[in-house]
């Protein structure tokens, strides 16, 4: 069971589970459930363990209830509509959507490997969500397994739909905590127009951040990346591909919204002091490039122990970020390369440390906790697409407040009144 205790969140120490059941139909995670709630037995739901915050990470005496082998998925292309199972990789989807012409867009940089339930569970966002919107965007209607074993169905297949609260809004980036999504019905798009690729080079952190507040404010790109010095070396030591290791930052923009958005892009990044400035429209070299974003965290991961922040902040304020963040790796001694959605404001900054180093680790806790301490002042959350699982429950009270936190822990104990759902997470 040992390969089911934990996601990517490797600094999160997992408990030991009784068991492992894996799933195939709703009715396997209903029997689950009510054995577990008979017996006031704790169940962490998990996807395919690729969650960077710890949300799926065992508990001592435990049912670790797997989703991965649930992976029904059909689609309407009439109604423009995809039902899929929790186990469905997000490139599944994906894939089965464009073999109709249509399209998904939520795209986590770990779109390749993450699953449809495990983006639901933390309501994921990626590269696309500055124009196209994030998971819960895209959600219809769900099939969730209650704390007792009950069933239910929440929204459905049309486009529009008032009746009732929005209760499925409410389990979409829950994390597991109040119930067990079994199903999705998700809204596809047609095909997007052919992209446009933008690349800059900047000599400060600031400059970058200045030049995605004129782009955000004269477009809305369809992605609009950054990548600081350090992330950048990352992913040149792995996969050299000709990036500007010199350069303080790297944006990558892309617009599918014709020529005239491109050069706007261009035009705000050489108003903010852009060192270098390529465009092209072909579509594998914007790909390519595209992929070096997506490559960096597994990238920094291969430098050492990384605490993977996931701040998000107004996007006026994201020069104030860059600079806060250089300021903590430079007061804590400790390495933070810094990759992000620039253009909707959500940042990861990747706190690096020998794990064998205690001195290094706890410095590497402390700027972890200061950068989180940054966000909210400037604003901002302690999360925008990751979730908060295990790392940042202690960070939430600080963001939502007393009160908020007494209405979440009511809602919660509405659902799961014996607290067997992923307990010991956020809540």
């Amino acid at each position: 069971m040992a390969g089911y205790t934990t996601d990517r969140a490797t600094t999160v120490a997992p408990g030991t589970p009784l068991a492992l059941v894996r799933a195939r139909h709703t009715a396997d995670v209903q029997a689950v459930m009510r054995v577990a709630s008979r017996f006031r037995v704790p169940v962490v739901p998990r996807g395919l363990g690729t969650g960077l915050s710890g949300g799926s990470t065992a508990v001592d005496g435990c049912i670790v209830l797997s989703t991965e082998r649930m992976r029904a998925l059909s689609i309407d292309t009439a109604a423009m509509v995809a039902i899929a199972g929790p186990g469905i990789r997000n490139a599944e989807l994906k894939q089965a959507a464009a073999a109709e012409g249509l399209w998904y867009p939520p795209d986590p940089s770990s779109f390749e490997i993450c699953s449809i339930g495990g983006n639901l569970a933390t309501n994921a966002g990626g590269l696309c969500c500055v124009k196209y919107g994030v998971t819960t965007d895209y959600v219809l209607g769900i099939e969730v397994v209650l704390a007792d074993g009950r069933a239910v169905r929440l929204g459905g297949r049309t486009i529009k739909d008032v009746a009732g609260y929005d209760l499925k809004r409410l389990f979409v980036g829950s994390e597991g905590t109040l119930g067990v999504i079994t199903e999705a019905v998700l809204r596809l798009r047609p095909l997007p127009p052919p992209a446009s690729t933008v690349v800059a080079s900047f000599a400060s952190l600031v400059d970058a951040g200045h030049a995605v507040t004129r782009i955000v404010s004269a477009v809305r790109p369809a992605a609009l990346e950054l990548m600081d010095r350090a992330a950048i070396a990352a992913v040149e030591a792995v996969k050299p591909m000709g990036l500007d290791t010199t350069a303080a930052a790297l944006l990558l923009a892309r617009t599918d919204g014709g020529g005239d958005e491109a050069h706007r892009i261009a035009e705000a990044c050489e108003t903010s002091g852009a060192t270098y400035l390529a465009a092209t429209d072909d579509r594998d070299e914007g790909e390519l490039l595209m992929g070096a974003r997506r490559m960096a965290i597994p990238c920094v991961e291969r430098t050492g122990a990384v605490l993977i922040e996931d701040v998000g902040v107004p996007v006026p304020r994201i020069p104030d970020l860059l600079e806060e963040v250089e300021a903590v790796a430079v007061e804590h001694r400790i390495s933070i390369p810094v990759i992000g959605h620039a253009g909707d404001g959500n940042f990861h900054p990747l706190v690096t440390f020998d794990p064998d180093d205690g001195d290094a680790a706890s410095r590497a806790l402390a700027a972890f906790d200061a950068i989180m301490d940054v966000a909210l002042a400037l604003g901002g959350t302690v999360t925008g697409e990751h979730g908060i699982g295990v790392l940042k429950a202690r960070h939430l009270v600080s963001q939502l407040g007393g009160d908020v936190m007494d209405l979440t822990r009511r809602i919660k104990q509405a659902l799961d009144p014996y607290d067997i759902l992923n307990p010991g997470k956020w809540v």
